[in-house]
Order: structure tokens, then sequence, then C-alpha cells
């Protein structure tokens, strides 16, 4: 089998860690089927894509709806990388998962837009396909309705030219969609799990998902009261649809 690439923007070491164990553990791999890039580090690199299986994007503090001038040197290098790599991947139609980060990355392809008007806060809540999704070789393994966590400050208000809508919530119109036949991006965390959650709102109460930082303990309890079970297994039939 070809490996997976596996990419990342997490600077803060634990919580990158804990996301790349948890898409290596949903997904049923083994670090040797997986290149793994901290894009957030370093350079992404040539990357001929008749090396690889399929992509996979994590998430992170990274949004591309940042004002410019607010913008690292590492995350204006990482989107121009993740923008060439993503024109690529569409146009070849090459198999691609991209979780909350790659709602923005493939989101601004085509005309699509990607703005702050359909956050949310970091929660589970109730995501709902389309009949699109439901009849979808990908979201279609999912129930018709699911919880997943999620907390997000940027999703997309217009889809690329093209897009097929996969699913929503109450609140954001587009949190799953496809380009192409193999392509997709999910607002939602198909690889979180509570103990994941519970460390990455320890480790970015600072990063304004949430204000005053106080409220950190009081979403930790909520994570631990949530059933969310379903979204996991989105990582698993990636791997089973695109292995080769």
């Amino acid at each position: 089998m070809k490996p997976f690439l596996f990419l990342g923007t997490r600077a803060e070491d634990a919580a990158a860690d804990s996301e790349y164990a948890a898409v290596l553990r949903c997904a049923g791999l083994d670090e040797r089927d997986v290149r793994r890039v901290r894009l957030e580090r370093d350079p992404l690199g040539p990357v001929d894509l008749a090396d690889w299986s399929g992509i996979i994007l994590g998430g992170g503090p990274f949004n591309v709806s940042d004002p410019a001038e607010r913008k690292s040197a590492a995350q204006l290098r990482a989107e121009a990388e993740l923008h060439d790599l993503a024109t690529r991947v569409v146009d070849a139609d090459f198999p691609f998962l991209g979780a909350c980060y790659g709602i923005g990355v493939l989101g601004t392809l085509r005309g699509g837009v990607v703005d702050r008007h359909h956050a949310e806060p970091i929660s589970a809540r109730e995501i709902t396909l389309t009949d699109a999704g439901r009849a979808d070789r990908l979201l279609g393994t999912m129930p018709p309705t699911f919880d997943a966590f999620l907390g997000h400050k940027e999703a997309v208000r217009r889809l690329p030219a093209g897009a097929v809508l996969l699913a929503s919530s109450a609140d954001c119109p587009v949190h799953a969609f496809r380009l192409g036949d193999n392509v997709y991006a999910t607002q939602f965390h198909p690889e979180l799990d509570i103990d994941g959650l519970v460390l990455r709102i320890d480790t970015y109460r600072h990063h304004g998902y949430f204000d005053p930082p106080e409220q950190a303990e009081a979403l930790m309890e909520m994570a631990r009261a949530s059933h969310v079970e379903h979204p996991t297994r989105l990582l698993a039939r990636f791997v089973e649809l695109f292995s080769c």
C-alpha cells in the first residue's frame, strides 16, 4: 500500500501529537503507513501525488480569514503551499480529506468564500447530512444526523463552483462538501474524542475560541458529558476507499 500524507499546522506539541495519534487510531493506520509534515514548522517540499494513497489535513489555529498583517511568516508560507497543493489535488481529483482548516483551504478555491459569518463555539453539535451526503460513499456511512465536536472562527459562506454540499448544522450551512469525486472537507473534527477536545480546550484557552479564558473548565465538563461516537468512522472509511 502506498502511504498517506498527513499535514498538521499546530505549533503546540501536545495538541499536535494528540491530533496525529487520533488520526492514526481512527484511520487504523500505523506510523509506517503515514508521512507526517508539520507545516507550521517545516516547508512542505515537493509532493508527487503518484507517491501517495491520499492526503489528510488536520485542523489548527490558522484561519484563512485572519487579517494579512496578523499572519505569521509560517502561516503565510503554509497557506501558499496548501493553496498550490489543493489546486493540484482538485484538478487531479486526488483523494483528500481536510478537517476544519481543510474547509478554509478548499473553500477558497473556484470562487468560494470563507469568512467569520458562520462561526460556532467549541461544542458538540448536531450535524445533518443532505440528500447528497446520505448518498455519498464517504459521508453516507454516517447516520442521517449525528453529533460531532467542533469549534471554529470561520466557515464557508459561498461554496466553490461545482462543490457538492454534504452536511450542515443549525448555525453553519456548510459542514462538509465534496469537489469532484474524491476531494472532501469537513468543518467538524472527525478525529476528535473527549480526551482530545479537553486537551485542545486547555491548550487554546487564550486563542480567542472562548472568552473569558476561565470558561475552559465549564467547556471541559461539557466535553466529558457529550456522547460523540460516529464521526471517527470517516477516517477509517477514507482509508478503506482510497488505499492503493
